[in-house]
């Protein structure tokens, strides 16, 4: 397969630039200063597309690449990809499930942990020095608490059995009700809001879910509420979660995604209630090397002509 010329859209794992570099025809997009002056020269040699959350395949791209037949995605959100254009096309299209939904939902939780005992505060309170001063101040506790959960898909069950075992009452938001569902269900986030200390974000980025989590909801949530993202920051209207925290109206916040990826929100910098991240929900070393590898499978799989590993198109 070395003759089937595959673009990477974004820097990703070295070990996966590796990869395909020995098994295919690889380009780089960020190697060439002109995107445009890159098609006109070489659209017609590309046959996959491998993409991020960061950069996907928009319906530009796709028009611009007439040999395009699969969309292989580094990771399990397909928000970046033109997913009717390539159902248009006929374009195959590829996401990695499962291998990381147990780093994202531990990250979901250890936002919760820290956002609630201000560990990374607490963590420079004692290197500044000022411990020798006296005590840090206290904190807020998590077991027993009651965690809302909008989106009860892998990433989101893997979260509420975690958060089971730490004691707390489980409910859910999602498209319909999940059949022999133990949780309380509502069938609007406002209510789950209201009905919940600790909301946590883990659906698909969709038009319907693009700023779900907005004044209202906040307000719903309250001062004493924590409100932790681990899907996409386009969930969050970030102009009123900011103004909520600044305001007192929202109890805090541990965000690992931001609607203008990398720039994060200035005003949150020095937010003592805050916790930022800068999308590392599946950073892990064995992660990162199983969604390579699943990439590589699916790719490889459809250039034999065999079933695709994670179809999503």
């Amino acid at each position: 397969m070395e003759e089937v010329g595959v673009l990477m859209t974004y820097p990703m794992l070295p070990y996966l630039e590796q990869e395909l570099d020995t098994r295919f025809s690889l380009f780089k997009l960020w190697d060439y200063p002109s995107k445009s002056q890159f098609l006109k020269l070489n659209s017609n040699s590309i046959h996959a597309v491998v993409g991020n959350a960061a950069a996907g395949a928009d319906a530009e791209l796709i028009d611009s690449l007439l040999n395009l037949e699969i969309v292989a995605s580094y990771s399990v959100g397909v928000d970046k990809i033109d997913l009717r254009k390539c159902k248009e096309r006929g374009i195959r299209v590829t996401n990695t499930p499962d291998v990381l939904t147990d780093d994202v939902a531990d990250l979901a939780i250890g936002l919760v942990l820290a956002t609630l005992r201000r560990i990374c505060t607490c963590d420079r309170f004692v290197k500044s020095g000022a411990w020798k001063d006296g005590d840090f101040e206290l904190t807020n506790k998590f077991s027993g608490k009651s965690v809302g959960i909008l989106g009860l898909g892998r990433i989101g069950s893997a979260i509420a059995k975690r958060a089971e075992a730490f004691g707390c009452q489980i409910s859910y938001c999602s498209r319909s009700k999940k059949p022999n569902m133990q949780y309380k269900y509502y069938d609007t986030i406002n209510a789950l809001a209201a009905n919940c200390q600790i909301l946590i974000i883990s659906c698909s980025l969709t038009e319907e879910t693009h700023h779900i989590v907005n004044r209202g909801v906040i307000d719903a949530l309250g001062p004493k509420g924590i409100l932790v993202n681990i899907g996409r920051g386009a969930h969050v209207d970030e102009p009123e979660l900011i103004s909520a925290l600044l305001e007192g109206r929202l109890g805090g916040a541990g965000l690992d995604v931001f609607e203008d990826e990398p720039d994060a929100p200035e005003e949150l910098f020095n937010l003592k209630n805050v916790v930022l991240l800068s999308h590392v929900g599946s950073d892990t070393v064995e992660t990162c090397k199983a969604m390579a590898d699943l990439v590589i499978a699916n790719l490889e799989a459809h250039f034999q002509k065999k079933p695709l590993l994670t179809p999503v198109v």
